[in-house]
């Protein structure tokens, strides 16, 4: 049976193939774009990171492709191997065991290699369970600072956290069950017990949970409740907010030495860009600066 050739394959005439990045569901199978299905359907082969895992979805949505393996502890040798088959005209679908490929997943090797050798890359975007947790958690998310998963040891991970003490945007890490507690423990003892803070778990699955509390509040529930130590983690802080007074004395230093050597609108838009301060707000600022 011949390959069934989609409409970005047949814009390519070089017969190299393609590598789709399929975001796949991070808990309920049934969240998966109609364009995900469509690529898994069409793909020669899908690289995968648990076969069996992965199986198991293609079969839940009646799609059967060859599988090949590729997980962090394979990549060296996979990437060649992905690589080859894409050079001899195969489109490729890369998924992992949950959401989008490389958010804390493998496939950054590959996808580097992809590049290095001139191959095309094409998102498919779906399910993220960074991107769903912060929907959901009741913290700011206009800016965030995603983390991924913390160092396994306690020295390691409080000094991660302590590097993150100054971070003003929205926190974001992935945990594990058996580190949750842990992890909950040393972030009280590094931001403090009254850091407000959010925890999901178990995103779209049956025993979803989402909290929002100060970070002492979060680790008595979780320890008190065995239910809350199982499953898979997003916790989520707020970022640390600066003494008001000590930002405006930077941004004047930093609006004084501009000004002096550029146009006053130039001058404002660089600082507000670096500040990440209102235009606005900066430009005024500016404004009372250069009149002294």
């Amino acid at each position: 049976m011949g390959r069934r050739v989609s409409k970005v394959d047949s814009e390519v005439s070089n017969g190299v193939g393609q590598l789709y990045v399929v975001a796949t569901p991070i808990g309920n199978r049934d969240d998966i774009t109609l364009r995900a299905l469509e690529t898994l359907r069409r793909a020669d082969r899908v690289v995968a990171e648990d076969m069996r895992h992965s199986r198991r979805l293609l079969a839940h949505h009646a799609i059967d492709r060859p599988l090949l393996s590729l997980h962090e502890h394979n990549e060296r040798g996979a990437v060649g191997r992905v690589i080859a088959h894409l050079q001899a005209g195969e489109c490729l679908a890369l998924i992992s065991d949950a959401g989008t490929p490389l958010i804390s997943d493998p496939g950054y090797p590959l996808i580097r290699a992809c590049h290095e050798h001139g191959l095309t890359v094409i998102a498919i975007p779906g399910p993220s369970a960074l991107i769903a947790a912060l929907s959901i958690c009741g913290l700011p998310t206009d800016r965030f600072c995603f983390d991924g998963f913390l160092p396994r040891r306690h020295s390691a991970r409080v000094t991660r956290l302590k590097e993150l003490l100054d971070e003003t945007a929205t926190l974001v890490f992935y945990e594990s069950a058996h580190r949750i507690v842990d992890s909950l423990r040393d972030m009280c003892a590094v931001f403090g017990a009254d850091r407000q803070a959010a925890i999901a778990r178990e995103l779209t699955k049956l025993h979803e949970t989402v909290k929002r509390a100060p970070l002492v509040d979060l680790l008595g529930w979780v320890e008190q409740d065995d239910n809350q130590q199982r499953g898979e983690f997003v916790v989520l802080l707020a970022g640390t907010v600066r003494n008001a007074s000590l930002i405006d004395h930077e941004l004047d230093h930093m609006l004084r030495i501009l000004l002096d050597q550029l146009p006053l609108r130039q001058a404002a838009g660089i600082a507000a860009t670096i500040s990440g301060q209102n235009k606005n707000q900066v430009y005024q600022r500016a404004l009372a600066l250069h009149g002294r």
